[in-house]
């Protein structure tokens, strides 16, 4: 609920955040963006597969109706206890699915997935042209290190703000938040967010940052144009020019 009113009230401040990127230097070699921080699931990693069987195991494990790959869709992105809570569940039964689809996730679901193609080639990029990088996730901080290291990605990034176990600090607002505060960039007017769902957008405008969709991700037709970013890349290639 808090993501979904977050993004009905971003149109404006996303308005305002396009008008103050398109203002920003980007020539003669200058790098737009100083700092980038990047989504993890369906911006750098197409975690999809996993998320969705962690999601299965859940719902079998407690008894519940399987979902429709539409349904299953729609879990990749938020927070885990969020797309419980959309499907009905109280609090109590959100937790214990939260619960088995941790457990199916950490031994299995986080491996189901893989780096997409380019992305890569985009962070050696960016970290050629000295800019600094962080990922800025609702996925548990302890899970998304995991994901970077098993794919040998967390070299690139200077932090990783991710959610809580417990459920603390899991709106995008909230871990977009935690970056800058680890990172000292407040006041910083070179600071991007790149995802691929609105949730990203909407996080980034509320705090007055520009944001870069990708649309190689798990966003639903027309999700982002109404989001409002600064930009949409439909390659890496598209992406790392844009950023720099």
């Amino acid at each position: 609920m808090i993501q979904r009113s977050l993004c009905s009230l971003c149109a404006f401040s996303a308005l305002a955040v396009q008008a103050t990127a398109r203002r920003w230097p980007c020539h003669d070699g200058d790098v737009r963006y100083g700092v980038v921080l990047f989504d993890l699931d369906g911006t750098l990693t197409d975690s999809g597969p996993g998320i969705a069987s962690s999601v299965s195991h859940a719902l079998s494990a407690l008894g519940a109706a399987p979902l429709s790959d539409a349904q299953l869709r729609a879990f990749m992105g938020p927070p885990a206890h969020d797309g419980f809570e959309a499907l009905g569940f109280d609090a109590a039964t959100s937790e214990r699915a939260v619960t088995e689809y941790r457990s199916y996730m950490a031994e299995k679901g986080l491996y189901e997935n893989e780096v997409y193609p380019g992305v890569e080639d985009v962070l050696m990029g960016l970290r050629e042209d000295g800019v600094t990088m962080a990922v800025a996730t609702s996925k548990p901080t302890v899970f998304a290190m995991r994901v970077l290291e098993h794919f040998g990605l967390s070299g690139y990034f200077a932090y990783v703000s991710g959610s809580e176990l417990d459920g603390r600090a899991r709106a995008k607002q909230e871990v977009i938040t935690n970056a800058i505060t680890a990172l000292a960039l407040a006041g910083r007017d070179d600071v991007c967010m790149v995802g691929d769902r609105d949730l990203d957008v909407c996080g980034a405008a509320a705090l007055g940052l520009p944001a870069i969709g990708v649309s190689w991700g798990y966003s639903a037709p027309g999700e982002l144009e109404r989001a409002g970013p600064v930009a949409i890349a439909h390659t890496p290639v598209e992406l790392l020019a844009l950023l720099t």
